[in-house]
Formats: C-alpha cells, structure tokens, sequence
C-alpha cells in the first residue's frame, strides 16, 4: 500500500493544537453521535443504521482513491472531536498513525469482527482463501500473504458488519439502541435482498473467471461461486510485472473470457491495454471504494451485477 507520512507529523501537531481552541465549539454547533468513517462504504453502513441521530464525516472525499487518502488538518481536528471512529486496519496508513495520537475512545476496525471469515490475498493479486484454510507454503514462499480488506462487496459479510456497527452505536448511545436496532433490521432486509439477486443473477453462467484490474473482488468472488484473478495486488497502484500479465492473458484466452474489467478511481490503461491484445472488451467493475454523485451501494452493486452476467454469459 502506498505511504505518504510526510507530512503527518506537522498535520498532527497542528490538528491537536486546532482541537484545543475548536472542539468545545465543535461540540455546541453539532448534534447527534460523531461518527468518523475512514471511507464510502463505512460512512454508508453509519448512516443507514444512524439515520438522524448520528452526523457522519467520511474522511475520503469524492474522487479519491482511498488508499492514498492523507489529512488535513481540520481532519485531524475533527478525528480528536469523534465519538466513534470507523476503519480498516492496513488500508489506509496515514488514518491509522493520526488516530494512534488523536482518536475517539471508541473505535471500530472492520478486520476485527468475529465472523466475517476474512480472505488473503498475495502480493500479486491470487486469492488463496480463508485465513484459517491451508494455505500451498511452498508455491508462495516468495510472496507476502495479506488481510483482503474488500470486505463490504459481500452483502453477508456486509451484514456482520452492519451489526457490529448497531452494536457499537448503541454503547455509545444507549438511549437510543432500540431505534439502531429497527435500523439494522431494515438494512439487513434490504442486504438480503441484493444478496438473493446476486444469487439468482449469478445460478447459470457460462464462465466463472473475472478478470480484474486490482485483487478487490476476492470476496464477491468468494460469496457467488466465481474465480478471481487480477492484474495487480491488492492495491490499484500496484504494478504487475510482464510475467504476470502473460499469464493473465493465457488464463483468459483458455477460459473465453470476453471482458477485462477496471474500476472508476483507478487508472484503466493496463486494463485497457490487455483487453486491446486479447481483442476483447474492457467494462467497469466497481468496487466502491467511492461513490459517484446519484448512486448508492445498492445502486451500485446492481450495476455489478448485470456487469457481470454479461460478461460471464449467465442466462
């Protein structure tokens, strides 16, 4: 993952220092729960369970790849000034160092919910699994084994993460868990149902295989039964070598596959550039990392979908 910590410090001095003169302001002007979300899909998972009662910043702004995020200062201001933080652990570095300085006392790392049986990835972008499954030693002794953090393109794992959201709200907010309560369960209904679309879309396809450009959609791949094999790592700004991209091209020649797929906050020229070789298309997979002005994960996550089915022959 790319680090850019230089200059963390000086943004954290002066936040802290900012945070000293604001917050009591900060805290007059507000109302409701403060809640800090380190990107899209966490603000979006606060809000649906918040609804009114809690106000949620989301740390990447619209147009941000999120892995690169770095703060400014009224961030870290208003990190200090949080009553509960929201992030994943080894996505986005320079959120973790401010927070070890300046963080709410509450705070949840979705790596660290029990049941969401996370996946790892290699460094050049294979899955290989559940966490706790065996693991070849020998065919990647060479290669350094990491958490995938994609974790909300799954709507059940989406669902143990909503709960440990409500769950969380409701410690900090105790007044007001019977009202998380009725929130989650209609988010959950609403999960449910995507989740039973992807089902049904995905039951009859030609093909298994997604090509895609970066390693995030190990556990879309994982919850509907297909194949994932991705240019670069686990990081968009990862660069795959020549061998690997030959042996993407020999996987998708033998497969059939019709479409290599890129995403919207990255760029698709590598993407793009095989797809050309291969005489096949390029399309859009989207793993919400951000979000465009208009849409929802719902919305989004539907566009996925039809994506997906076209580009695998699903009848």
């Amino acid at each position: 993952m790319k680090k850019k910590f230089s200059t963390l410090a000086v943004i954290t001095s002066l936040g802290l220092v900012l945070s000293g003169c604001s917050s009591s302001d900060s805290n007059s002007d507000a109302s409701g729960i403060k809640v800090v979300a380190a990107m899209y899909p966490l603000e979006f998972v606060a809000t649906s369970i918040g609804g009114d009662l809690v106000s949620v910043e989301n740390f990447t702004p619209p147009g941000v790849e999120p892995h690169d995020l770095e703060l400014s200062p009224s961030q870290v201001v208003t990190l200090d000034d949080a009553d509960l933080l929201l992030f994943i652990s080894g996505f986005q570095p320079a959120l973790e160092e401010a927070a070890q300085q300046s963080a709410p006392a509450n705070s949840l790392d979705l790596l660290t919910i029990d049941g969401l049986n996370l996946l790892t990835a290699t460094e050049d972008g294979h899955d290989d699994g559940a966490e706790d499954e065996h693991v070849d030693e020998e065919a990647h002794s060479d290669e350094e084994m990491v958490s995938d953090p994609h974790v909300w393109l799954d709507p059940e794992r989406l669902v143990v993460i909503a709960k440990a959201v409500a769950s969380k709200l409701s410690e900090v907010d105790p007044d007001n868990s019977e009202v998380y309560a009725t929130n989650l369960a209609a988010f959950v209904a609403e999960l449910e149902t995507l989740d039973q679309k992807f089902l049904t879309g995905l039951a009859s396809c030609e093909r298994d295989l997604i090509v895609t450009s970066h390693a995030a959609f190990g556990y879309l791949a994982d919850a509907y039964g297909l194949s994932q094999e991705a240019i670069a790592g686990l990081s968009p700004e990862s660069e795959p070598t020549p061998k690997r991209l030959n042996e993407i091209g020999k996987e998708a020649k033998a497969d059939g596959t019709t479409t290599i797929f890129f995403e919207t906050l990255a760029s698709p020229k590598i993407a793009q550039t095989l797809a050309d070789d291969l005489n096949i298309e390029a399309a859009v997979l989207d793993p919400i990392e951000g979000i465009s002005e208009g849409e929802t994960y719902f919305s989004v996550m539907e566009s996925n979908l039809e994506a997906l089915r076209k580009a695998l022959n699903c009848k």
